[in-house]
């Protein structure tokens, strides 16, 4: 089978990606896997979203260049648990398989097939908690009085008109007034509410 190491070091001090890498040709050599790409980020962080080598792995994964993947950890490929399925759900869907030596989870076999899928549940428990805590947050705005979502913009009726008199577009009466051209619209028809325009005082 083709197959693509990949291996991460956050820094170039005392970390060498070389002691992941013999493993990972070793692992190959032994289940008698053609190497077909080696990808090695030096001195990046695991918590970046873009990886140079990572990046250019998935590309090749989208050209079908390999048929499995081998990683020497979970944290050195991917920044959290959400992040490691995704890429799973990618190589499951283009049909490629899945090695990490070090947690012994291999997405060709039974075992690493159930792993995948207790990572799938976890990921979904961690969206649902997090769009819990969201809600919650709302919640406890609107409990104490708070205004949510965008704050409203007062919009003069008798600037659009004049704005419309000297023939100007309800795009560029928008772009004006910092609204989109529908909401102008509905200004000058009387369907949006508009807070009054204060007047000067006079001394």
């Amino acid at each position: 089978m083709e197959t693509a190491i990949y291996a991460r070091v956050s820094t170039h001090n005392g970390q060498n990606p070389e002691m992941q890498v013999r493993e990972l040709r070793d692992y190959c050599k032994r289940r008698g896997w053609k190497l077909a790409g080696e990808y090695i980020d030096v001195g990046i962080s695991g918590a970046k979203d873009s990886r140079p080598e990572l990046n250019r792995l998935s590309a090749d994964a989208h050209h079908r260049k390999f048929g499995a993947v081998v990683v020497w950890r979970f944290d050195r490929f991917a920044r959290s648990v959400s992040h490691l399925l995704r890429a799973l759900e990618t190589f499951h869907s283009l049909g490629i398989e899945f090695v990490s030596l070090s947690e012994q989870v291999d997405t060709s076999t039974p075992t690493g097939k159930m792993i995948f899928t207790v990572l799938g549940a976890v990921a979904e428990l961690e969206r649902n908690l997090i769009a819990e805590r969201v809600r919650a947050g709302l919640r406890n705005a609107r409990a104490k009085g708070k205004r949510l979502g965008r704050p409203h913009k007062a919009i003069n009726a008798a600037e659009i008109a004049s704005l419309r008199s000297q023939g100007s577009s309800w795009r560029q009466i928008g772009a004006k007034l910092g609204v989109s051209a529908a909401t102008a619209l509905k200004a000058s028809q009387g369907r949006l509410e508009i807070p009054p325009v204060p007047s000067a005082v006079s001394s």
